[in-house]
C-alpha cells in the first residue's frame, strides 16, 4: 500500500509536471521502477519461493545436494 501511494506520488514527477521537473525526472523514474520491482519481489517471487521449500520440507527431500 506504501509502495503504490508513493509511486502515485512521484508520478507528476516522472511525468515532468511542474516547474523545475525536467531536474529530477531521472530520478523519479529510477524511484518508481525501482519500488516496482520491490513490490513484485515482495508479493510474488518470496511467497513462491517460500512455497516450494516448504513442499519439498514436507517431501522430505533435501535441498542441498
Amino acid at each position: 500500500m506504501t509502495s503504490l501511494a508513493a509511486i502515485l506520488g512521484m508520478l507528476p514527477l516522472a511525468l515532468a509536471i511542474g516547474a523545475g521537473a525536467e531536474l529530477l525526472q531521472p530520478l523519479a523514474i529510477a524511484v518508481i521502477g525501482g519500488l516496482a520491482v520491490a513490490l513484485l519481489l515482495s508479493l510474488v517471487v518470496m511467497p513462491t519461493i517460500y512455497a516450494m521449500l516448504r513442499r519439498e520440507m514436507k517431501r522430505g527431500g533435501s535441498m542441498i545436494s
